[in-house]
């Protein structure tokens, strides 16, 4: 039965080669005929139009002119018109000009025609010439007409004769045209309706062998692409059939294969990304050992697991964490295998690959180097101390992927089984790669979060001894500070006995310095205050408009020694906060004492105070040297002074708008600033209003 349908097949395949062999021959004998009809009619089509019908153009152009000339001498001879003359004289030369263009294109036959037709004209042009000088009218004129009739009439005779010969040629060769197509469309005719037979025929005999196995081919691809994977296609019919059939079901078989690694992959994706998520759940590095080594392990089936992390200035790379299927995570002390070199964790890093043997045993029997490993394992094998522990343990099949970021590593993942039956396979190869990259990252993240949580120990402390340094200098610069302002006013107070101009004046330079030098103490104390936590405030209710009178005020005679304007605006009724009286005052003095500090003479400060949506808003505005535009965003940070202010050399230590800054947001507001160089500057405060007041305004 095989042998009858591998003939069967054969006798397929050869009935289509023939069948298609003899529609190609066909279709060729077709196409050289209609080729060759082509070319024939072409031919002749190109006699016609290239050679025929020029000529007669041509004829019919030398008639015309050799009958206008004839009119022409005729005219002049009846009316003695001179124009007619020498229309004549000038068609005699264009006629025997026609005659010879038509000569040179005609054929033999046409040329000793046109030959004649040159001597029959030339016979009447010498008789013509001679009409042309005779008097009109005269008896040599009437003469000399009967004469010329007589060659004229020949040459029309020729002429007429030409345009016949050439007209009975052209229907000759259009008749032979017609002819040829007629024939070459009847033979083509009847090559395609054999050809036609012949498809058909083969058509027919073609698909009752193939139809059947076909639809039952087409029924089993149906099936699978239904979800059906258990459906085949039947090996029967044509050999060609059966190899389709064939390839059908190898690709049926192979898409099980591929489902079933793909279901794998899809589980151990699954599990790979819960490990994932877990690792990163911590930043503590021990924690992260702890996940990834048992989470490794448990979700790739292994049965032993140890991570590897590099050591600052170590030669080697020791076990950070192991586990085993059997006693879960070991303790941090027992390591089961030896340190390993760090050449060979950095070569295999640079590979960027994993490094896999599925039969440990036989190659450390044949004390050979392990193939394709890293560093000095590939070229020289395991070290006895090694290999004394893969024998304990009893490695069959081990897997080693390395983990790092950056150029360096931080260490490899190593993964082993026991069982011989039980191998590394590609695909729980690829999750170990992905899995180890993720304990990778979160190692150097947990690594990190370490070196910065010692770094900010350290910084924290850092900041604390500058805290308690200020501290301690502010309160041990205050007790000297106070005895030397003490001891100013004595002196001023002349109780030792009078002073002197110079005196006086050099007391009110130590006296101004003093007062500065104890600003920038308090500055120091509060900020010391502010950032350790103890800077807090008393609220009680404070009416804002009072207090913006006292500042200015206060402020008034140091504006007036620099020729600088100080207004305020308030509201006529007072402004209720609930607020610390003493910190808003040192917002006041500080945003104020600014102003006209950097206020040149002849300027002006101006203080407002509005109510806005339960806001109270307090505005110093000045017309000083204004702040660079890209600076103004620094403007409330520590030891911060504008380059305008620097360059101009104007005193003041940055700390002033920072405590400023600290103590609106202590009251629940902010502050804002608005400058432009060499203009002026205004300061903003929002601070919440008191409930009573703001329900007052409301009414």
């Amino acid at each position: 039965m095989r042998i009858t349908t591998e003939r069967r097949g054969v006798r397929v395949a050869r009935r289509l080669a023939v069948t298609f062999g003899l529609l190609i021959a066909l279709l060729l004998l077709v196409g050289a005929g209609a080729l060759a009809t082509a070319r024939m009619a072409d031919q002749l089509h190109d006699e016609v139009v290239g050679q025929l019908e020029p000529v007669v153009r041509e004829n019919h152009g030398v008639h015309d002119q050799a009958a206008h000339m004839h009119r022409a001498v005729r005219t002049y001879l009846l009316t003695g018109d001179a124009t007619e003359r020498s229309t004549y004289l000038r068609t005699r030369d264009d006629a025997f000009a026609a005659l010879a263009a038509a000569r040179r294109d005609a054929p033999d036959t046409a040329r000793r025609n046109l030959a004649v037709q040159e001597r029959q004209l030339r016979a009447y042009v010498r008789i013509a010439d001679q009409q042309a000088k005779a008097p009109p009218g005269s008896q040599r004129a009437v003469r000399l007409t009967t004469e010329a009739a007589r060659p004229f009439a020949a040459f029309e005779t020729a002429n007429h004769r030409l345009e016949s010969q050439l007209a009975d040629d052209i229907e000759r060769l259009e008749e032979r045209a017609d002819a040829i197509l007629g024939l070459s469309a009847t033979g083509i005719g009847a090559l395609m309706a054999a050809g036609g037979a012949l498809a058909v025929y083969a058509a027919v005999r073609t698909t009752r062998a193939l139809t059947r196995p076909l639809h039952s081919t087409a029924g089993a691809l149906h099936r699978l692409a239904s979800g059906e994977h258990s459906a085949r296609a039947e090996e029967r019919g044509p050999q060609e059939i059966r190899a389709v059939a064939r390839s059908v079901n190898a690709l049926a078989d192979e898409s099980d294969r591929l489902r079933a690694i793909e279901q794998q992959r899809a589980g151990l994706a699954e599990t790979a990304r819960s490990v994932g998520i877990r690792i990163r759940e911590h930043l503590d590095l021990e924690q992260v050992l702890d996940t990834a080594c048992a989470g490794i392990g448990e979700g790739l089936d292994a049965d032993h697991v140890f991570v590897l992390l590099t050591e600052e200035d170590s030669p080697l790379v020791r076990v950070a964490r192991a586990w085993s299927a059997g006693r879960g995570l070991l303790p941090t002390h027992e390591q089961p295998i030896p340190p390993v070199p760090l050449e060979v964790v950095r070569d295999h890093y640079r590979r960027g690959t994993a490094w896999c043997l599925n039969d440990l045993p036989a190659v450390l029997a044949e004390g050979s180097p392990l193939p394709e490993a890293p560093g000095s394992f590939g070229e020289g094998g395991l070290p006895p101390d090694a290999r004394a522990a893969a024998d304990a343990l009893g490695l069959v099949g081990v897997l080693v992927v390395p983990v790092g970021v950056g150029d360096e590593p931080l260490g490899a993942v190593f993964l082993a089984r026991t069982g011989p039956d039980h191998p590394w396979r590609p695909v729980e190869i690829e999750t170990a790669e992905s899995m180890a990259a993720g304990a990778g990252r979160a190692l150097h993240t947990a690594l990190l979060y370490k070196q910065e949580t010692h770094l900010v120990e350290k910084l924290r402390a850092l900041d604390k001894a500058k805290s308690d340094f200020l501290s301690t200098v502010s309160h041990e610069l205050r007790t000297p500070l106070t005895s030397i302002v003490g001891y100013i006013e004595l002196l001023k107070d002349e109780e030792t006995g009078p002073l002197t101009t110079p005196q006086e004046r050099m007391l009110d330079v130590v006296d101004r310095n003093a007062n500065r030098l104890r600003a920038l103490i308090e500055d120091l104390l509060t900020l010391s205050r502010i950032e350790s936590g103890a800077f807090g405030s008393k609220k009680e209710p404070v009416d804002l408009c009072r207090l913006v009178a006292s500042a200015a005020d206060a402020i008034r005679p140091a504006a007036e020694a620099a020729s600088v304007t100080v207004e305020t605006h308030c509201p006529a009724r007072p402004l209720v906060l609930d607020a610390d009286s003493d910190q808003l005052d040192r917002v006041l003095m500080n945003l104020l004492s600014n102003a006209v500090k950097f206020t040149p003479q002849g300027g002006k400060v101006t203080v407002r105070v509005d109510a806005r949506d339960n806001e109270a808003v307090l505005s110093v505005s000045d017309t000083g040297i204004g702040i660079p535009a890209a600076e103004q965003e620094k403007l409330f940070q520590r030891f911060f002074r504008a380059s305008n202010a620097t360059d101009a050399a104007i005193p003041g230590t940055g700390l002033g708008l920072t405590i400023v800054h600290t103590i609106v947001a202590n009251h629940g507001g902010d502050i804002e600033v608005s400058s432009e160089e060499g203009r002026g500057t205004t300061f903003t405060a929002l601070l919440p209003i008191a409930a009573a007041n703001g329900a007052a305004s409301s009414s």
